[in-house]
């Protein structure tokens, strides 16, 4: 007999196993619902068939790591988990990977000197209270059990330590968003922003992580009080981008620029070579701006009028009067219309 061997201390170790211990062992024991898993000492360890992803595989003989669960079961032996460990395995693996200046995601399991923990597997995560939001503090108590992304600031591989900052990727994102908005925004470019915040005035839109604004007047042709007769916070809208200040880091948009105004609609309707009535709105050196019935308003020019070169605009038509005329030309792009005056 090995006189190291001593069931006596095999049994004392045993009973010293608590929950969330990782240990080796192997597989002593196929069973339908599970496997008899051997971890050292005279009792034996379970793992459930619904612990394996493969557990048609699973033979005897088969060794590898399980995290204890249970310390005992109805059968009297300590319930342990394969998936767990493989996770916790795999969890330190992507630890030892990560780098100072590596960012990772993690979930918050607890709070210690005002600051966040966590694990990565056998690494503890710890993120000191000045590093997890920037401006307004909140109470860390409620982020208990929320993910968030972090880099990491400092690193002990010795005693398995990973100090990260929430704050400085947070930061580090912005800036990145900031130079790629401003490398690619232009006048005219169609963007997707959400509605930020509404004031009376108008709202503010994020737009790829950029505030941009939206005056009221930018909004819709229709005469509104408030824009959120038309927008709501919290909703994504296209806009287009119509001023730009780079030096100020400005950006002005319109929603309304793109929605068909009033005015190309009512171009639209207008038929070439029909006649319509409409009004004197303005007199000009060269002619006159008819507004017809429909909203469409265009040019009456001096040539179009009369055929007598040396009459003036005034002597014709006068401002407000009434009118017949006909359309002859028309571009809804450029919103104009040409007018010729009937019975010239």
């Amino acid at each position: 007999m090995n006189e190291n061997f001593n069931l006596e201390a095999i049994d004392k170790t045993f009973t010293s196993y608590k929950k969330g211990q990782m240990f080796d062992g192997v597989v002593v024991i196929k069973r339908e619902d599970g496997v008899i898993f051997n971890i050292g000492g005279k009792n034996d360890a379970f793992i459930s068939r619904d612990d394996f992803d493969d557990f048609e595989n699973i033979k005897i003989g088969d060794r590898f790591k399980v995290i204890i669960t249970n310390q005992k079961n109805e059968e009297g032996m300590i319930e342990v988990s394969k998936r767990l460990a493989d996770d916790k395995t795999l969890a330190t693996q992507n630890a030892q990977k990560l780098k100072l200046g590596s960012s990772f995601s993690f979930v918050v399991s607890g709070n210690r000197d005002g600051g966040l923990l966590s694990r990565m597997g056998e690494y503890e995560v710890f993120i000191p209270a000045d590093e997890i939001f920037t401006g307004t503090t909140r109470d860390i108590r409620k982020l208990i059990g929320k993910q968030f992304d972090a880099t990491v600031t400092e690193i002990n591989r010795d005693e398995k330590r990973i100090i990260a900052s929430i704050k400085l990727l947070a930061t580090q994102i912005q800036e990145r968003n900031e130079s790629l908005f401003w490398n690619s925004i232009f006048i005219n470019k169609i963007v997707k922003g959400r509605i930020k915040k509404i004031m009376p005035y108008g709202a503010f839109v994020e737009v790829d992580g950029i505030d941009c604004f939206l005056h009221i007047s930018n909004i819709t042709y229709t005469r509104i009080e408030n824009p959120s007769e038309v927008i709501k916070e919290g909703e994504e809208y296209s806009f287009k981008v119509i001023e730009l200040d780079r030096v100020n880091k400005k950006v002005a948009l319109s929603l309304k620029a793109l929605q068909e105004s009033p005015k190309t609609l009512a171009i639209r309707n207008l038929v070439v070579g029909e006649s319509y009535t409409g009004q004197v709105v303005k007199i000009l050196k060269f002619g006159a701006i008819i507004k017809l019935e429909n909203g469409a308003s265009g040019l009456l020019h001096i040539s179009n009028a009369t055929e007598d070169k040396q009459k003036q605009i005034y002597e014709i038509v006068k401002l407000d009067q009434k009118v017949d005329v006909v359309v002859i030309d028309k571009d809804e792009i450029e919103e104009r219309v040409s007018f010729a005056l009937i019975n010239a």
